[in-house]
């Protein structure tokens, strides 16, 4: 998906934020949120290694009561994170990065470990915290996150085809001139008044359904059911007055009406 280069600069601003208190932070990989913890200090962004390792899914986290660290393994790669000598070891390459351990959770420095990995981390404004696609994960992670959110506040109750319209028509204007080129952008959009009311009345913040994270991945994996629509309605909450006046009718499905 394209990325304006202020896109960049909040992925750098984000994780190296001004110094100070450390405050808490939201911090979600590859669409999941992370259970509680994750804070900023100092300019970094740090997390509970499992927590983060879970998240990415297939790490075995324990504790080495011998070494006193914390040790992952994921087949042939293993991961030690050391709080006495503040280095993470990575399939045999150290780096320097403080370790903590608190109320029984090894912290570390989230950028430091997700790249070591393959993987990436950036700001998300919208989210007020990072969010982080491991390495060979199939989508953005902040893709997939807002995508399957909109859907489900936009059409949490329609069929399959009808969350994939919703989705579609996301992309379609991120493919557009005339709307921003990010799926956060888009649905955050605001240049001619609120685009989606979920992000007016707060849906847009709820968990998704499994339905709509499962559409979510379909659009994002290319599968369309709206060709180039742009707008859609719900006849049955708003009267549509402007798109009926000023686009083309397309199709119809389930609860809502899509325009071109």
């Amino acid at each position: 998906m394209k990325r304006q280069v202020l896109c960049g600069l909040l992925a750098a601003a984000s994780l190296s934020l001004p110094a100070g208190a450390a405050r808490a932070v939201p911090v979600q990989a590859d669409g999941t949120v992370l259970k509680s913890g994750s804070y900023v200090e100092q300019g970094v962004t740090y997390v509970p290694l499992r927590y983060l390792l879970d998240a990415m899914g297939g790490w075995t986290v324990s504790w080495d009561s011998r070494e006193q660290e914390a040790v992952a393994v994921s087949g042939s790669a293993r991961l030690a994170a050391d709080p006495a000598a503040d280095t993470i070891t990575i399939s045999g390459r150290e780096y320097a990065g403080r370790v903590t351990v608190e109320n029984g959770r090894t912290y570390v420095p989230l950028r430091l470990v997700t790249e070591a990995l393959g993987g990436g981390a950036e700001w998300d404004p919208y989210l007020g915290g990072a969010a982080v696609t491991s390495a060979g994960a199939a989508h953005d992670a902040a893709d997939l996150y807002w995508l399957s959110r909109i859907i489900s506040a936009e059409s949490g109750g329609e069929s399959m085809e009808g969350q994939i319209a919703v989705g579609n028509v996301v992309l379609n204007r991120v493919a557009s001139r005339e709307f921003p080129d990010t799926i956060p952008g888009v649905i955050f959009d605001r240049v001619d008044g609120v685009q989606f009311e979920p992000v007016s009345n707060g849906t847009v913040y709820k968990t998704p359904t499994a339905q709509a994270v499962e559409a979510a991945r379909r659009v994002l994996a290319g599968e369309k059911v709206i060709g180039n629509a742009m707008y859609f309605y719900a006849p049955a909450l708003s009267q549509g007055v402007w798109i009926n006046a000023n686009r083309t009718y397309y199709k119809t499905i389930g609860c809502h009406r899509f325009y071109l």
